[in-house]
């Protein structure tokens, strides 16, 4: 078996493990996107004539793939410090792509997994969110948001020591990410200077390539728009990564 192959297997045998973060990594988008159907039904945002479903049911998407794709590798890579884990890989051939390339397969599962749930859900009747001839390309899309956030996820992981405090950087900068960035509320009905600084978070390209798939909100440029930034972010993020990872506590 290869080094990439044995860390992928290792890496799904932790998480299915864990079956309260299975249960709520899979529930928490569709308990958010049942809510917002039930208070915001009929509803639409007065400047757009959208409904405040297309935009949150999105947003709570976007938000929930990208907290998986953070939240699962930070936590691995501290955790594989801390435990000497990293250490050990570093002395093997096992090379560092086949480290981050083992924990994309598992994020890219999990936000396959996510996807299909929600977008099961959003066909039924009651939301009826997925035009027939768009959803396809939110495969695209999710593949480029998740490489997007596993880099952020990386760089937490390789600066935090502890659960703790790779708990509290990801939630420090997700959770105003994900209000700023209009996965909760529609960026329309938002002042401009805060559409504005939504533009410097990935969060927002991802919302708004999501929400051009799953509900046929704007055109395909603004997909094409959404991937454009997903990409730029990548190789930033990507960029600080390599330079922020860290094998052992000190190197």
């Amino acid at each position: 078996m290869s080094a990439y192959s044995a860390l992928t297997a290792a890496g799904y045998r932790a998480q299915v493990r864990d079956r309260t973060t299975v249960f709520f990594t899979f529930a928490f988008p569709l308990i958010f996107l049942v809510v917002f159907g039930l208070i915001f039904r009929g509803r639409d945002v007065e400047e757009s004539g959208y409904s405040y479903l297309s935009y949150t049911a999105s947003g709570v998407l976007s938000w929930g793939v990208a907290n998986a794709a953070v939240f699962g590798i930070g936590f691995t890579l501290m955790q594989w410090r801390v435990d000497d884990i990293l250490r050990m890989i570093r002395m093997s051939p096992a090379p560092l792509s086949s480290v981050i390339g083992s924990r994309f397969v598992l994020a890219l599962v999990v936000g396959a997994v996510q996807s299909a749930l929600f977008v099961g859900v959003a066909m039924l009747p009651g939301f009826g969110l997925v035009p027939d001839s768009r959803w396809p390309l939110l495969i695209p899309v999710m593949v480029l948001g998740i490489i997007t956030f596993l880099m952020l996820g990386v760089i937490i992981g390789s600066v935090a020591d502890t659960p703790e405090s790779v708990a509290g950087i990801a939630n420090f900068l997700m959770l105003p990410m994900a209000f700023l960035s209009g996965s909760f509320f529609p960026l329309d009905s938002m002042p401009d200077w805060l559409r504005k600084l939504s533009l410097v978070m990935p969060l927002r390209y991802l919302n708004d390539a999501v929400s051009g798939s799953l509900t046929g909100r704007g055109d395909l440029s603004d997909i094409a728009t959404g991937c454009a930034g997903l990409l730029v972010f990548t190789v930033v993020l990507g960029a600080v990564a390599m330079r922020a990872f860290r094998w052992t506590k000190t190197s």
